[in-house]
């Protein structure tokens, strides 16, 4: 039986967990500004864990489509407080760090996150392979063709899903020979990808099972979602 092993804390994989994903940044797609205050930011994280969320994704950077990669100061100044704050109140509450940067997720853990979630899988800044190691905590190794502020530009694949599948591949094989145990995988919906792409990454998703890793996948509140039922995302 798979786990993950989050500061001591095992969390077994038998069955799906939640992923509740809070956003404290002024501009993210959905929620941006709603949660800049720390008081606000952890209402909702406690309300989200009280839902049934076993992960708490907390980000200080827009990864939108046009997004740009902010200061890792900046960013660290949104999270760390939050972070602190919600360890403070609930020390059982599990925290994923969403960031690119080594020094963000590196303060992130000093404050009590126990998890790393990589939408850039290492592309932007690879000392963040070293942090994940050096602490001992899982890391989440997602695909995104391009980065935020171009990955949109027109995305094109020979096989959307086997290109993805070799990327993830070939990452894993590398953290593997750093010496990281827990890996996991997220193909990346909606980073990089067309609405077309995404249902063919969604169709053939079974067949991530040979690279052995847990999955996470988001697609809450994407584009692929809304625009097949031509509604306003922010409606969902």
């Amino acid at each position: 039986m798979k786990s993950l092993n989050c500061n001591g804390r095992l969390l077994s994989l038998e069955i799906p967990m939640v992923m509740g994903i809070l956003n404290v940044t002024p501009d993210s797609f959905y929620d941006g500004g709603k949660y800049t205050h720390v008081e606000d930011a952890l209402e909702k994280a406690r309300g989200m864990i009280e839902d049934g969320a076993t992960i708490i994704d907390i980000g200080g950077m827009s990864s939108r489509p046009g997004a740009e990669i902010i200061d890792p100061e900046e960013e660290a100044s949104r999270v760390i407080p939050v972070i602190q704050g919600l360890k403070g109140t609930n020390s059982e509450a599990i925290v994923s760090i969403d960031t690119v940067h080594g020094q963000v997720a590196q303060k992130a853990i000093d404050a009590g996150a126990s998890m790393i979630n990589d939408i850039s899988g290492g592309s932007i800044d690879q000392e963040i392979w070293k942090v994940a190691k050096e602490n001992n905590v899982p890391y989440i190794l997602m695909h995104m063709q391009g980065k935020p502020n171009t990955m949109q530009d027109n995305p094109q694949y020979s096989n959307v899903a086997l290109d993805i599948l070799k990327y993830l591949r070939d990452k894993v094989f590398q953290l593997r020979n750093l010496g990281l145990k827990d890996i996991v995988i997220d193909p990346g919906f909606g980073f990089g990808k067309t609405v077309e792409q995404n249902f063919e990454l969604l169709k053939k998703l079974s067949s991530f099972k040979i690279l052995d890793c847990p999955m996470l996948v988001g697609i809450s509140r994407k584009s692929m979602i809304y625009k097949l039922l031509d509604v306003d995302g922010k409606t969902l």
